[in-house]
């Protein structure tokens, strides 16, 4: 065996398989008695815990690192540098200043602790969905059986497995008896397998196919058996797929989003910034000034808050959803439930109630019979296996209908249900000693083992021509979505204190039991909502064709082609694609399928989400950009999941995708104002520093306008979207951003030059008494700063209405309003922007007192600025069809 620095390998399980057992015991040092105390520690401390490590939490360390550290904080880092060594290192000590260090410092932690504490806060709440169920088992330690947690079974244990057990480990068979195990978590397998207590050395296609090993993720359906562990936690076959879903995830468009736009913007920075250097050093003849002022501008020009607004959208999402029942895993899949335009699903639980009822109990002729339902609840009740969903459904029908403490019988034998014979068998015995043996099966089963029919009152031969007669009303009830299973009976087997499959022969068929898993009733309304919302849904089901044809008819969904697991094996990728584009219901999906289609319709531009609750359904949650799980989910598939719902409903999910485009509208808004402004704002700087004799503002005053900005673009994650912006999937397109800029960065950049001519021109001559060059040093200096003022606040101003104005397409303040807290807190902004040039901040700063006339002037620029916008945008959403 391997130590637990290693992983259990297929040539290990083949090695396992073919020895002896009292060789594997030997190899492990355990017996039949089990381990003692030593025994457990020494295999604890060998082979490891039966732990599975889903993923590395990152450290905090790290966290903190990415917070704080990003292509925009570093630009603030640079200038911070900068600033310390020409206002504090080399300036006398009469002359050294930290206010600009500390400005900008400001802006670095505010950023960067913002998104530590919104980073935390998602961290620990993924934490918690990863207390996983406590599970037990029955294990032999010194002799004695005692349930233990999952989590304490080591290599070496002997564990006992009874219906309905999940297997705990990898687990080589000691002894069993009728022994069939559901492997589907792990291989996609419709039907349970049967194991064997055997050694064997046949040549093996796959580890799962060994007859006498089970596997952790499977679970016991029928039988039982005794087993000692082979591998546990990371070293399982479990653990492997495991591992697979903790490599890279593929990325969403959401991060491709936020990466292509943060490269766009530093593209903008890297022009930007050493243009304006090399003019302004050229001009002023000071290349200090000129590059703490080119570092401002790309300061200036980038969203180095998107961090921090991304992030608590995201959170505040999240907690929306939570309080409606759905746990966000991964922040970025809120966002990503916004772009969604194409939902894959199963069926079960999702289009159907998840709850199989037993909806006829037909004869023959296909009539209602009591007599059927009496028989088949014999059969479920008496079992002794464990009872599915369909013995439960007939045990409801039966307490609901009839009156089952009427039925004075005994139990004399059974034949287990096993997939090979796909039926089960009870023998019974009457009050007055009548005995009958009856069996519940797949009709095809029913109709092989029984050579007379109930027909009409009459027991008659059953023949072809009744046998075809069965199978038709058979294949009507399918095609209406039930599945059906037949009853047969015998009366007065022979004596005999065993049954055995021999005796299931010569029977008497009964009759017919018809099942349905029936659709909600709100699926075909939420469907129609997803429609409206441009959200195709695709069924990707391992369910027979008729059955999931009858659901979906019923819930609206077009049923006119329905593609096989088979017809896709025989196609090539561009059959493929087009199939998967044109249909949307496939069935018989093994995971490998499912995984593949999802891919392809990523590959041809969707954004899609996954629902599913298997590992099976793993691979293509991980493919996904959506991968969404429900609570009852085995762990892995929740462990793959961006999204865990607490109930499996379609209406959950909708809900989801408001939230998720009111979220994405709300990002975009704080990204494309912000930048288109921004770039206005730096592209006025370019043209006025190639004609002002000073600098238009000065590096501290962009960064403190910046910092006022920023604080205000905080409350965007509680301003609402217009209803109609979250009818259409919302998919990040950088180029958009591209677009947006050019389109209204000039925009502004006009009013920004005609602030210029307004205040070199008239307000400043008028109120120094002279124009610049006639001035002297001082009065220069005073002309500077009352020309610094009048931009900065000219700028919040049109910075933050604008903010109003690119919101919504609509016209702001009369069509569609803010928030609230938006219009409170960017009020607030505005106010404080205004007084700073008549504080001593503002002094500081270099600004100086605006005359009343600026405000006049400020007043028409806004007025002219805003109309203007309104035109642009109404310009723009006709060519591009949006505005967010």
């Amino acid at each position: 065996m391997n130590k637990k620095t290693d992983s259990t390998t297929f040539a290990d399980y083949g090695f396992i398989a073919s020895q002896m057992l009292s060789n594997v015991f030997t190899s492990l040092g355990t017996s039949t008695l089990g381990l003692d105390e030593i025994g457990v520690e020494k295999s604890r401390e060998k082979y490891g815990s039966n732990i599975i490590s889903y993923g590395r939490k990152t450290p905090f360390i790290i966290q903190v690192f990415k917070a704080y550290i990003t292509p925009f904080t570093l630009v603030l880092i640079v200038l911070c540098i900068i600033s310390f060594i020409t206002d504090y290192i080399i300036p006398k000590p009469k002359n050294k200043d930290l206010f600009g260090v500390t400005i900008i410092s400001s802006m670095i932690i505010l950023s960067g602790t913002m998104t530590l504490i919104q980073s935390v806060k998602s961290s620990n709440a993924a934490a918690k969905l990863k207390s996983l169920v406590k599970v037990t088992a029955a294990v032999k330690r010194n002799g004695n059986f005692k349930e233990i947690p999952m989590e304490d079974i080591v290599i070496g244990d002997i564990v006992k497995l009874s219906a309905g057990d999940m297997i705990p480990a990898d687990i080589r068979l000691i002894s069993c008896k009728d022994l069939f195990i559901s492997q589907s978590a792990l291989t996609g397998e419709s039907y349970p397998v049967e194991k064997f207590a055997k050694d064997t050395t046949s040549n093996i296609d796959t580890e799962t196919s060994y007859e006498n090993l089970v596997f952790m993720g499977s679970n016991v359906i029928s039988g039982s058996a005794l087993g000692v562990v082979i591998a546990v936690g990371n070293n399982t076959l479990f653990g492997d797929v495991a591992r697979e879903l903790n490599s890279n995830p593929i990325k969403s468009s959401f991060d491709i989003g936020i990466q292509k736009t943060s490269y766009l913007l530093i593209k903008f920075m890297s022009l930007m910034a050493p243009t304006i250097i090399v003019i302004n050093g050229f001009t002023k003849c000071n290349w200090l000034e000129a590059l703490l002022f080119g570092l401002s501008v790309a300061v200036g020009l980038t969203p180095e808050m998107l961090p921090v607004i991304v992030t608590t959208n995201l959170v505040r999402g999240s907690s929306a959803m939570a309080k409606k029942g759905t746990i966000i895993k991964n922040l970025n899949s809120i966002q990503n439930f916004g772009a969604i335009d194409i939902l894959c699903t199963d069926k079960t639980g999702t289009l159907t109630k998840d709850k199989i009822v037993l909806e006829y109990h037909l004869n023959i002729e296909g009539n209602e019979d009591s007599r059927i339902l009496r028989h088949a609840y014999l059969n479920s009740y008496y079992q002794t296996g464990l009872k599915n969903l369909m013995d439960i459904a007939i045990i409801n029908a039966t307490n609901e209908q009839l009156n089952p403490e009427e039925f004075h019988y005994e139990k004399v034998d059974e034949i287990p249900f096993d997939f090979h014979r796909r039926r089960m068998t009870v023998v019974v015995e009457s009050p007055d000693g009548k005995t009958q043996m009856i069996t519940k099966g797949a009709m095809e089963e029913m109709i092989n083992i029984s050579t007379l029919v109930d027909y009409c009152g009459k027991v008659i031969p059953l023949d072809e021509t009744m046998k075809i007669k069965i199978l038709n009303k058979v294949n009507e009830l399918n095609k209406a979505g039930f599945r059906v299973l037949g009853i047969s009976q015998k009366s007065n087997p022979r004596k005999a204190s065993e049954f055995s499959v021999e005796d299931e022969k010569d029977m008497v068929l009964m009759g017919y039991l018809a099942f349905l898993d029936p659709p909600k009733e709100s699926t075909f309304e939420t469907l129609n909502t997803l429609k409206e919302h441009g959200i195709k849904v695709k069924v990707f089901t391992g369910d027979n064709a008729l059955v999931t044809k009858s659901v979906c008819k019923q819930v609206g969904l077009n049923t006119a082609n329905i593609i096989k697991g088979s017809d896709i094996t025989q196609m090539n990728e561009l059959e493929l694609s087009k199939c998967v584009e044109e249909n949307n219901i496939f069935v018989k999906l093994n995971p490998n399928q499912k995984a593949e289609l999802t891919k392809i319709l990523r590959k041809n531009g969707h954004t899609v989400a996954f629902l599913g609750d298997g590992i099976n359904d793993a691979p293509a949650m991980k493919v996904a950009d959506v991968g969404i799980s429900v609570d009852t989910a085995v762990d892995i598939a929740k462990e793959s999941a961006d999204v865990i719902l607490l109930e499996k409903d379609l209406n959950i999910l909708e809900q989801g995708i408001v939230q998720g485009r009111t979220t994405f509208g709300n990002i975009m808004k704080y990204i494309k104002a912000t930048v288109s402004s921004n770039f206005g704002n730096m592209f006025s700087v370019l043209i006025a520093s190639t004609f002002l004799p000073f600098l238009p503002m000065m590096p501290l005053q962009i960064l403190f306008l910046n910092l006022i900005y920023d604080i205000s673009c905080i409350s965007i994650p509680w301003d609402r979207m217009d209803k109609e912006y979250i009818d259409k999937p919302k998919a990040w397109k950088s180029d958009s951003i591209g677009k947006f800029m050019m389109w209204f960065g000039p925009t502004s950049s006009i009013f920004d030059i005609t602030t210029y001519l307004i205040m070199y021109f008239i307000i400043c001559p008028t109120i120094l008494g002279g124009n610049y060059h006639s001035l002297g040093a001082n009065g220069k200096l005073l002309f500077v700063a009352l020309f610094n003022a009048g931009w900065f606040v000219e700028s919040l101003w049109t910075q933050t209405f604008v903010l109003h104005a690119l919101r919504t397409p609509k016209i702001p303040f009369i069509q569609s309003n803010a928030s609230k807290t938006l219009t409170l807190v960017t009020a607030l902004g505005i106010l404080i922007g205004s007084i700073l040039p008549y504080s001593p901040i503002g002094k500081e700063l270099g600004l100086t007192a605006l005359p009343f006339v600026f405000w006049l002037w400020l007043m028409l620029t806004m007025l002219c600025y805003l109309t203007l916008v309104t035109f642009v945008k109404k310009r723009y959403v006709k060519k591009y069809g949006e505005l967010l």
